[in-house]
């Protein structure tokens, strides 16, 4: 019968995000009780930051397994001082408190991902002898500093055409623009699109907001791209010219950009597209930046051009 009872590790949240960044301060307490007085080796709190890739490529028999790993910092602190010959604690509940420092450097920020994840950790380990220890993990937020710092609201622009074929002669162009390039969670971006669609065939004007993640190992490389969120907007008439504004609102999710890994990088884009149903539908691409909400000072009114987009699927 195990004597350690109701284990638990707990920590004080830093502001209303409950997101930690480099420098601050991990205030926690691990509390548990015990049936009877009970002889312990030793009692550690970790705290630590981990970013860890794997993937396999192959077709059974000769799968190949990918994987990396990296280390941003390991913190320890012995709550119960370690000896051989142990520490005898008597029965009842206990409490300890600990505190850590996260350390002062850019480090990425929490991911989980298809082919990997940055997780940054509180561990709590009570071991005993002849018996397995007594472990608990708790995963804690965090985002570094160097994106908490203003950056300009700026408006990005493209623009795509495509020449129809088969029995839609004629051809389609599309204009449009988004507000800014930075955002964060619960944000919301005002797309307007022009839509010139010179031909005999009806389309429907699409919006998507995609994940771009890159897995890397020392040899190799994944990639996967995920439709974080989709709005389907007006349908375009043939012969006709029509101008779409759009409203899209970031999902709340703990959706980040991810810059500064070695071995994940995470890019957003805003696709605004003409679903004509072919094999290359066109339309354009705008990069974003997410960044943790309440984190962004967007300024406006410099005298600062258009971003330029990307046109995909175009002719």
């Amino acid at each position: 019968m195990c004597r350690i009872k109701d284990f638990n590790l707990e920590y004080t949240a830093p502001n209303r995000e409950n997101i930690f960044s480099e420098g601050d301060t991990i205030e926690g307490t691990v509390t548990f009780t015990l049936t009877k007085d009970t002889k312990i080796k030793s009692m550690m709190v970790k705290a630590k930051g981990d970013a860890d890739v794997r993937w396999t490529e192959g077709n059974g028999e000769d799968d190949k397994i990918y994987s990396d790993h990296r280390r941003y910092f390991l913190l320890e602190e012995y709550l119960v001082e370690k000896n051989l010959k142990g520490t005898v604690l008597p029965r009842g509940i206990h409490r300890f408190k600990f505190r850590f420092q996260i350390p002062k450097r850019d480090m990425p920020p929490s991911f989980k991902g298809t082919h990997g994840n940055i997780a940054y950790m509180l561990e709590a380990k009570i071991s005993r002898r002849w018996h397995f220890s007594t472990v608990l993990q708790k995963e804690f937020k965090f985002f570094s500093k160097s994106f908490l710092h203003p950056r300009l609201s700026v408006p990005q622009s493209g623009s795509v055409g495509k020449k129809m074929g088969g029995f839609s002669k004629g051809e389609v162009q599309m204009s449009a623009t988004v507000n800014t390039k930075v955002c964060s969670q619960g944000d919301t971006l005002s797309i307007d699109a022009k839509i010139c669609n010179s031909s005999s065939k009806k389309m429907r004007l699409k919006f998507s907001l995609v994940q771009r993640t890159e897995f890397r190992d020392s040899g190799s490389t994944a990639i996967s791209n995920k439709s974080v969120f989709e709005k389907v907007g007006e349908t375009i008439r043939k012969y006709s010219e029509e101008t779409v504004s759009c409203q899209m609102k970031i999902p709340v999710d703990d959706i980040f950009t991810i810059h500064n890994c070695d071995i994940i990088s995470v890019d957003y884009y805003l696709k605004v597209y003409l679903d004509i149903g072919s094999a290359s539908n066109p339309g354009v691409e705008f990069p974003l930046i997410i960044v943790p909400s309440g984190s962004v000072n967007l300024q406006s009114g410099e005298s600062v051009g258009p971003y330029p987009a990307g046109a995909v699927g175009g002719q």
